[in-house]
């Protein structure tokens, strides 16, 4: 996002003088009350300007950068997921493991016969049964992450309390779920995807100073 020259003089107008009326930063512009009108909405809804009636505009402290991350960091998940990868329980852990490196993704949801999550395998989970197991014949539901320590999410949280959750737990995904049934698994968030996601977005706001 790009403020326009006459957004920023009318920032450093209120940083040098304010609380300053609009009628004020319209005199020391030169530009008429109905002109500025737009520039001085705009700075005050990003949270740069505050307008205390009968006071005037006051800086806030807030620049460009606190208004990036506000709104990457508001991002809901539902704009960012991606399509889950889903495996029955009954599937052999050797299976599991072409699965996972075909797709070449880091955890695997397993769902039962009715299409609800039953539990996630990671590669941890599927190397270390590897290790111990016959794994031509042994189902995946014996290695499994399992409910109540599957950490999932929804579509309509933001991508800031979905960080917080990843890397409180230290997971690489989470499932995203239905609101009305928290086992049916309609998406996936990564690490990775999120971290992309931050990227791009602060390349971008860069191209755009």
């Amino acid at each position: 996002m790009k403020l326009s020259e006459r957004q920023k003089k009318i920032i450093e107008i209120v940083k040098e003088t304010q609380p300053v009326s609009g009628e004020k930063i319209s005199e020391l512009l030169d530009v008429s009350r109905a002109t500025l009108r737009s520039d001085l909405s705009f700075l005050t809804m990003a949270g740069i300007l505050e307008a205390t009636p009968k006071i005037g505009y006051t800086y806030t402290g807030s620049d460009l950068e606190t208004l990036f991350f506000f709104k990457t960091f508001t991002v809901k998940v539902g704009e960012i997921m991606v399509p889950p990868l889903l495996i029955d329980l009954n599937t052999s852990i050797r299976d599991a493991i072409t699965t996972l490196f075909v797709y070449d993704v880091g955890s695997i949801y397993v769902i039962d016969g009715e299409k609800q999550l039953v539990g996630v395998l990671s590669r941890k989970d599927l190397l270390r049964a590897s290790l111990n197991t016959e794994i031509d014949h042994t189902p995946v539901a014996l290695c499994m992450t399992r409910s109540p320590h599957i950490r999932t999410c929804t579509k309509k949280m933001d991508l800031l309390e979905v960080a917080t959750i990843l890397q409180d737990f230290e997971v690489d995904s989470l499932p995203v779920v239905d609101e009305a049934n928290e086992r049916n698994v309609i998406g996936k968030i990564t690490k990775s995807k999120v971290l992309n996601f931050i990227t791009q977005q602060a390349r971008n706001a860069e191209r755009n100073r």
